[in-house]
């Protein structure tokens, strides 16, 4: 694995999706807070998108980071959006804001947003991404050179084909979709593995899915450490891989922060005892009824019923493991209390058709209705 090149970048990476918020903004003063104590653990590695807080993520790079700390101190990756696109002409439009947003000059990393079969991956090609990513890094405004992946493993292949000057891809992976039909973790890593190709860790926790298992599968971890957090397992699962460059984690209060810096500093590989109690976990949850869902709220951006999708689906989960659907059900009332309930779903699929899961949202937006819109 061709790693040698990153070997300077921290195995813990701080993912600004899931910002601390205050009064329905970015709480510049928490986020200034976390990074120091992120930075002063001796970690580096910082990832936004254009489109991460509705382009707000950026700006706190920015304010936060950019402004506060020499730019050789850290690595810091964005994205480009295939769907915020209308022609090749936004390809520099959206890369000069972007490099104006975050004052950074330049870009460690940089990716094309979210590949996937169809249209993403399609329009990438149409508007001739990978070939433009290129130049810009022989203009020295990229260092690295890659993309996000959210597709089937066929394509994949297709895409390493193509494009051998491809320097790494990131990827979701962890222990639950490690053999999950539709992410396809396992048979990703194994494709990147067997092409010596570096690979970036995204959605190690699952979205927080990971962080809180059921009770019995909770003890059996416990058990094991009764001092680590649910958490921790699953973060210390993607870090035991080989040929990882660094293991996203949208952290959103010092509490998260401070639990990933206990389990990155001197950092555990799983025993081989460990493994094959994740694989027990992992097939008792693989056969039970989560929603696979990650937080990463693109369906509510362009949601005309401002719909919190994510936290809905929360609290489906919570109703299918627990069955507490008065408890559910509060929770709901608040969660909705100035944003759309699931009945206000209309059905217009625009939350489908960006759901990098392929969950189907608006059957499960029925379901929780039947569960918790009832007069």
């Amino acid at each position: 694995m061709k790693n040698h090149e990153f070997q300077d970048v921290s195995k813990l990476g701080f993912g600004l999706m899931r910002l601390p918020e205050k009064n329905g903004e970015i709480d510049y003063d928490h986020v200034c807070r976390m990074i120091d104590r992120y930075m002063d653990a001796g970690f580096n590695y910082f990832d936004t998108a254009y489109v991460y807080h509705s382009g707000k993520s950026e700006s706190a790079v920015k304010e936060c980071l950019v402004k506060r700390y020499p730019r050789e101190r850290f690595h810091l990756a964005t994205k480009l959006p295939v769907w915020c696109m209308k022609s090749k002409d936004d390809r520099d439009r959206i890369f000069h804001e972007q490099l104006e947003r975050t004052g950074a000059e330049y870009f460690d990393f940089y990716l094309l947003h979210s590949l996937e079969d169809g249209n993403n991956y399609n329009s990438y090609e149409e508007f001739d991404c990978f070939n433009w990513g290129i130049r810009k890094k022989q203009e020295g405004k990229i260092k690295h050179f890659g993309f996000s992946y959210h597709g089937t493993p066929e394509l994949l292949e297709v895409i390493l084909d193509k494009h051998p000057e491809i320097e790494f891809v990131q990827i979701q992976l962890n222990y639950a979709d490690w053999k999950n039909p539709i992410v396809h973790s396992g048979k990703l890593y194994e494709i990147l593995t067997r092409r010596n190709i570096p690979m970036i860790i995204m959605e190690p926790v699952k979205g927080g899915t990971l962080a809180a298992l059921m009770p019995e599968l909770e003890a059996k971890l416990k058990a094991e450490r009764p001092d680590a957090s649910i958490a921790s397992w699953a973060l210390r699962f993607a870090g035991s891989l080989d040929g990882i460059i660094t293991i996203l984690s949208g952290m959103s209060n010092d509490a998260q922060m401070l639990d990933n810096l206990n389990t990155f500093t001197n950092f555990e590989p799983l025993s081989d005892r460990e493994k094959k109690l994740i694989e027990e976990v992992n097939e008792v949850m693989f056969n039970s009824s989560l929603i696979g869902c990650t937080a990463c709220r693109y369906c509510c951006d362009g949601c005309p019923s401002q719909i919190n999708i994510p936290e809905i689906f929360r609290v489906l989960n919570t109703i299918r493991l627990y069955g507490e659907e008065w408890r559910s059900s509060n929770v709901y009332q608040g969660l909705t209390k100035n944003s759309g309930k699931a009945k206000d779903c209309i059905a217009c699929g625009q939350c489908e058709g960006v759901c990098p899961q392929h969950l189907s949202i608006i059957e499960l937006l029925q379901e929780a209705s039947g569960h918790l819109d009832q007069e």
